[in-house]
């Protein structure tokens, strides 16, 4: 990559880190924003977040824990439309937000969406084009449509790893 490409990649990712920085309700630090990323109001953000690619949209509360790693273009919706008792079909004007809970040193592979209303455990990881619907344990491996866990991290070298805190 020439210098002139590296330049212009380091100032973009500046400028999107500050965006988001601006923008979350609290942010760790270490915040690193390698792809165009917007986040809401009601987001907090833990230490070593890594955004390649995020979008948060909804008035739901949405919280990353640390060393979180995200691929590119992925989605966190935290509000539904209201179709269950609204006053039009096929919903309403209202919306009906939804929190998001994602623990530590969880990685998102590229394309992933999380629904309102779903809490992803330490230590998962999300396979790349998976929709999370619905929580995932500590440790679990996830992918599909909707999201199941196929797998498990090995726990022992999970939390090996962890106590000697080697971390991306």
């Amino acid at each position: 990559m020439s210098g002139i490409k590296k330049s212009l990649k380091k100032i973009r990712s500046s400028f999107y880190a500050n965006k988001v920085r601006k923008r979350a309700k609290n942010c760790g630090t270490d915040l690193h924003v390698n792809g165009k990323s917007s986040v809401t109001p009601n987001t907090t953000l833990g230490n070593n977040v890594n955004f390649n690619g995020m979008v948060i949209t909804g008035r739901g509360n949405v919280t990353i824990g640390d060393n979180f790693h995200s691929g590119t273009e992925c989605l966190i919706i935290c509000q539904n439309h209201n179709y269950d008792h609204g006053d039009a079909i096929p919903y309403d004007s209202t919306y009906i937000p939804k929190d998001v809970v994602i623990g530590d040193n969880v990685w998102l592979g590229s394309r992933v969406i999380v629904l309102g209303g779903v809490t992803i455990g330490e230590g998962a990881i999300i396979q790349a084009g998976s929709v999370v619907v619905k929580d995932i344990p500590p440790l679990g491996i996830a992918g599909g449509h909707p999201a199941v866990v196929f797998k498990y991290r090995d726990k022992d070298h999970y939390y090996e790893l962890k106590n000697q805190k080697k971390f991306h």
